[in-house]
């Protein structure tokens, strides 16, 4: 999903404050990354100033707004994870969006669904490098091989016995982790 919001100038170093509190305060992202269906989600700003002549004979631009630029891969539809983003990081979303013109918060989410969708715009190619894979398969293959790696360092000078025992305890501790992945979700 890509988003563009236009926001006045006066509104964008009040937004870029709050973006360098919620990188610095890694708690503030915790939401956010515990939806484990997104892959990515960035948020761009955009000064008036910055838009590119593509030559020296183009004129430039003279633009009221700056813009807030949305970026986001996730698994699932658009409604799932609109629904998602709205119960889960309202006020998040709040303090991000609130900046831009016309936002009409996150909560009630009708509102909310009618604003992102008249401001988004197309992916016209998404790469996905595990296909078959969501989120959380590609964590939990993650884990299983971190606990593999420390099952072989630590069972290399083990007796039969205790290989047997260690390997049944590795086996336990990452049998949530193993599986098949599914049918890739579908995306609108």
């Amino acid at each position: 999903m890509n988003a563009i919001t236009p926001m006045k100038p006066w509104k964008t170093p009040l937004l870029r404050v709050f973006f360098f509190i919620l990188g610095a305060v890694k708690p503030l992202q915790t939401d956010l990354k515990n939806l484990s269906f997104i892959h990515f989600a960035r948020w761009v700003i955009i000064t008036r100033h910055q838009f590119p002549q593509l030559s020296p004979q183009q004129p430039r631009e003279e633009l009221r707004y700056d813009y807030l630029m949305f970026f986001s891969n996730f698994n699932g539809t658009w409604n799932q994870y609109i629904d998602a983003f709205s119960a889960v990081l309202s006020q998040g979303l709040n303090a991000i969006w609130r900046w831009s013109e016309k936002f009409p918060g996150s909560v009630p989410v009708t509102p909310f669904k009618a604003y992102i969708s008249q401001l988004q715009f197309d992916t016209d190619y998404y790469y996905n490098a595990y296909p078959r894979a969501a989120t959380n398969d590609v964590k939990a293959a993650l884990r299983v091989q971190d606990a593999f790696n420390e099952f072989v360092k630590t069972s290399q000078t083990l007796s039969p016995s205790d290989f047997e025992k260690a390997y049944r305890q590795f086996l336990v501790r990452v049998q949530a982790d193993l599986g098949s992945t599914g049918m890739a979700p579908v995306g609108t």
